[in-house]
């Protein structure tokens, strides 16, 4: 994946009870592609936008999740966090780098990601 501009969103996740199916599904009805990470996580790419399917035991309800591309995690969450957001999964890492997930003041959760 090339670098993304900083501060940008270039990435989302959906739930999926059966990340077979739903690679199925996307790729016989838009042809998608897809890159398998195991069982339970599979990421596509449209031709414009990239995105993943995560495994949950449920779907109904939840939202996808935006990613933004940050190329400083640290500097970032600093900024989340003085501007009243709060984290709600700490960095971690993952194939292809590291991210965190915050909510904002009224309780949207979006995730961070950066290379480093």
């Amino acid at each position: 994946m090339t670098e993304s501009p900083d501060n940008t969103m270039d990435y989302v996740e959906f739930p999926a009870t059966d990340v077979a199916a739903v690679k199925t599904f996307y790729s016989n009805v838009f042809g998608w592609t897809f890159t398998d990470y195991g069982a339970d996580y599979v990421s596509f790419s449209d031709g414009r936008l990239h995105g993943g399917f995560a495994k949950s035991e449920a779907v109904s309800g939840l939202p996808p999740l935006v990613v933004i591309y940050s190329k400083d995690l640290a500097a970032t969450q600093t900024r989340i966090e003085a501007a009243g957001g709060r984290i709600v999964e700490p960095v971690f890492d993952f194939p292809g780098g590291r991210r965190f997930h915050f909510a904002d003041p009224v309780g949207n959760v979006l995730a961070v990601w950066s290379e480093q």
